[in-house]
């Protein structure tokens, strides 16, 4: 092993304290060496918080300050909590706890209680879920798989907000929160919840913070004996943490004040969850002497995607937006922001593949991209965009669009629908396709109308609404198609997309992209109703939306992209606006309050908008009839029309095609697709201009692998001499 690979694996320890220190920015130094009484750090996107934190906590052991066993560093999440242990043992602090405010609370109750209670913890419920359903059922109430993961998230919020059962519906009207049922129905199953968990000696994770919280305010000996253990505290993330998590925060202090809090308050988007940045907004007006430190400098992204984001908070409102940081960054200028606007929503997805594919070919890794929509459902386009286009993608977040429960759920209904045909008095008054599909989608909880609030059944309801649109655009290129015909196609598409998760493009919500970064960042779909949702209603929830907005701008290092659809499906009605967080910052639009006369000043028009070479109608090889269908368009024929494909040279031809997979470590498909190998064992190319003119064989696949399929076509070894008989 080389010096230089040993430094890499095993970063050298700093050989002092003020070694520590070494290479932070004045700001981060300033952290670094503030160990004394409160101190609140102020961080925007990408300055190096847990940097700046970890130093200090380094810092403060390495020179005697603080012992190891004394500091108790919180965050929330296990891989944070992970990563922040891992940065600490390489700066000589091993022995200093990093947790989450679950799985410290949780340390202390297994320990204290035998003392405090007597006998045995109760049992942790790993899932809550079933009791949930089993309160409902007694209760009378009827809950879908989608509405009882609804409820129980209901019923953790209540409890993180320190909400009883009884109070629980005046809790909702207050907040103004959708409640996804009957907020009297709610409490009452909440109510019979925390019955049978007593009945049976359960407890769920927010009654680790609940106990905890009732034995250190009950029992001083055992809150003394934690404040002697632990004198020193860090608080990561300060902007989400919950009423319940700053109550024990604040039993874990007593009336201490060596806190050192790190947030920001343009970063809270988790509001639903119970997370306030109430705490950090307060914090100077609790602790009046406490030293404030703001990082600005951002090390992650260009100065013209920080300009961006700038320019967002510069246009919020609200007690969040008086505390916004403008950001400073430390980085070499890179491109501009691209805005693009697209006539429907099927052009905006493969224009976005076409560029991820670009900036692949120029050397931007698959694995430094990402594409961040706000609702799950608004994957499956780019799913199968960048499934045609040959680059490997990776889910973050969520299961793939046809490996969803609702999915499968509607793919057998749709199924059984199409074998009964006429004999299923379901489809008797539908009189088209789409119709059909919603007549068979509605047994399983599409409904003209989305359901109002967010959660589980706003997810659902967003997929079978996919599934909709699906039928809908089927049936307008292919208008004689029944329901047999569309259950093919899902099959299909279903198939290409089920290939092995490997190293590709992140497809992520902007939720599940917080605290994640990448070379380039596509921000799609920025269409009012979507950027901010239809269900925000309140100025405050408007906000929150600006505010994720603002996670997905940041999270780009160097390429940006923001796009959005004007109509849902080609030739529809453009209708749609882009979002209006974006008025007065992309080219062309006016800023809020003003009026334009109008132009699009430098916002590109998406391909399907005129730049895209315009083809003549593909004919059917076979009978001459004009094609329309994207898998026959492939073909070259009508699926129905008699096929002279070669079965020999097409099995050679898939052979090949897994082999080269496996070299390249990616799918199957995104070396061609099924419908691509097919279209070449039929027409049997023997030149590259034959072998070009088959669809889905562009000019870079064509450099990449013609010579092998054209020397299987001739019937040749790849790489050489003939095939024996």
């Amino acid at each position: 092993m080389t010096a230089a690979t040993h430094s890499s694996l095993f970063p050298q320890v700093p050989e002092s304290a003020d070694a520590v220190l070494d290479g932070l920015d004045p700001e981060q130094r300033a952290v670094a060496t503030a160990l004394s009484g409160p101190v609140c750090v102020l961080a925007g996107a990408g300055t190096g918080k847990t940097r700046a934190i970890t130093h200090r906590i380094a810092y403060g052991v390495r020179a005697g300050i603080l012992q190891p066993a004394s500091v108790l560093a919180v965050t929330f999440t296990n891989r944070a909590a992970g990563e922040m242990r891992g940065r600490l043992r390489q700066l000589g602090a091993g022995g200093v706890q990093a947790r989450t405010f679950h799985s410290a609370a949780l340390r202390q109750l297994q320990y204290f209680w035998p003392k405090a209670v007597g006998g045995e913890l109760p049992r942790l419920l790993e899932r809550k879920v079933q009791l949930v359903a089993e309160a409902a059922a007694r209760c009378r109430v009827r809950l879908d798989r989608n509405e009882l993961r609804d409820v129980t998230s209901e019923i953790e919020w209540a409890k993180v907000t320190q909400t009883v059962p009884a109070d629980y519906p005046a809790a909702v009207a207050k907040s103004l929160r959708d409640a996804p049922r009957d907020p009297a129905e709610i409490g009452q199953i909440y109510a019979l919840y925390e019955q049978l968990k007593r009945d049976r000696s359960a407890i769920d994770f927010e009654d680790v913070l609940l106990l905890t919280v009732g034995i250190l305010q009950d029992r001083h000996d055992i809150a003394d004996q934690i404040r002697r253990q632990y004198q020193h505290f860090v608080v990561d993330e300060y902007q989400d943490v919950s009423p319940l998590q700053q109550r024990l925060l604040d039993l874990w202090l007593g009336d201490r004040d060596s806190l050192c809090v790190v947030g920001d308050a343009s970063q809270t988007i988790y509001s639903f969850t119970g997370a306030t940045p109430d705490h950090l907004l307060n914090f100077r007006t609790r602790h009046p002497q406490a030293t404030v430190v703001k990082l600005v400098r951002d090390y992650r992204s260009t100065p013209q995607v920080v300009h961006l984001a700038n320019g967002l908070l510069g246009q919020a409102r609200g007690r969040a937006a008086e505390h916004r940081l403008e950001l400073v960054s430390q980085r070499d200028p890179g491109p501009d922001p691209s805005y693009t606007e697209y006539a429907d929503e099927p052009a905006e997805a493969e224009g976005t593949a076409r560029r991820i594919r670009d900036l692949i070919a120029a050397g931007v890794p698959a694995g430094e991209i990402a594409v961040l929509f706000r609702v799950n459902a608004q994957s499956e386009v780019y799913e199968q965009a960048l499934a045609d286009a040959g680059v490997p993608y990776q889910l973050r977040g969520a299961e793939r669009f046809f490996e969803r429960a609702e999915v499968r759920e509607a793919g057998v209904a749709l199924r059984g629908a199409a074998r009964a045909g006429g004999n299923d008095s379901l489809l008797d008054d539908a009189e088209d396709l789409p119709s059909q599909v919603r007549a068979v989608l509605s047994t399983k909880g599409w409904t003209t109308e989305p359901p109002a609030g967010s959660g589980a059944v706003r997810d659902r309801w967003e997929s079978l609404a996919a599934l909709v649109r699906l039928a809908e655009d089927f049936a307008r290129v292919r208008p004689e198609a029944g329901l047999a015909d569309l259950v093919a196609e899902l099959d299909e598409r279903a198939a290409a997309q089920h290939a092995p998760t490997v190293q590709g493009v992140t497809l992520a919500s902007l939720h599940s992209a917080k605290g994640l970064e990448w070379d380039a960042v596509f921000l799609v779909g920025l269409t009012e109703g979507m950027m901010p949702i239809t269900y925000a209603k309140t100025d405050e929830q408007v906000e929150e939306e600006r505010r994720l907005l603002y996670v997905g701008v940041t999270r780009a290092r160097l390429h940006l992209s923001l796009s959005w659809a004007l109509s849902r499906s080609p030739g529809g009605r453009a209708s749609r606006r882009p979002t209006r967080f974006l008025n007065g910052l992309r080219p062309g639009s006016a800023a809020p309050g003003t009026r334009t006369a109008g132009g699009a000043g430098g916002i590109e028009r998406g391909a399907a908008g005129g730049r895209r070479k315009r083809r003549g109608p593909v004919l059917c090889r076979v009978c001459g009839k004009t094609l329309t269908d994207a898998g026959e368009m492939k073909l070259m024929r009508c699926e129905d029309c008699p096929s002279d494909m070669d079965e020999a040279l097409y099995e050679r031809l898939r052979e090949w095609r897994a082999e080269q997979a496996r070299e390249l470590g990616q799918p199957a498909y995104c070396v061609f697709t099924d419908k691509t190998l097919m279209a070449i064992a039929e027409a049997v190319p023997g030149s590259e201009g034959e072998l070009a003119g088959i669809s889905g064989v562009g000019g870079r696949k064509l450099d990449r692998f013609g010579a092998d399929v054209l020397a299987i076509c001739a019937g040749q070894e790849v790489g050489g001499g003939e095939e024996g008989d």
